[in-house]
């Protein structure tokens, strides 16, 4: 082998190296969204799961006999839901309402927030 083929297969074993590389980024790009949106999912199931299972327990109760209450939300019992909400991993802001939140606060959920107290 001369020196030109020597130096033309180093050069072809590089490009390989540069796509095998381009598509371990793309591979390790493609598993990082998978992984955010299945953390984002098992969150929704849980929250999901726990109303479920409260409005399980309410149903139970009214079955019982006991009386459910009134329907008729004041303003701090609205607050308090919109903070149970919120609390529960969902947006409450007019940005994003209802959709789930990540793991970080919203900025916009937080500023409503205060502005209800």
């Amino acid at each position: 082998m001369n020196k030109k083929e020597v130096f033309e297969q180093v050069s072809y074993m590089e490009e390989q190296i540069g796509q095998l590389y381009q598509q371990l980024g793309d591979l390790k790009n493609h598993l990082s969204n998978v992984l955010e949106e299945n953390h984002r999912l098992s969150v929704e199931n849980h929250h999901l799961r726990n109303r479920l299972e409260r409005a399980n327990q309410e149903a139970d109760k009214q079955e019982n006999g006991e009386e459910a209450h009134d329907k008729d939300l004041s303003i701090g019992e609205g607050y308090d839901n919109l903070a149970r909400l919120y609390e529960e991993g969902f947006h409450i802001c007019n940005v994003h309402f209802g959709s789930p939140r990540q793991d970080e606060d919203c900025l916009f959920c937080l500023l409503f927030l205060n502005k209800t107290k």
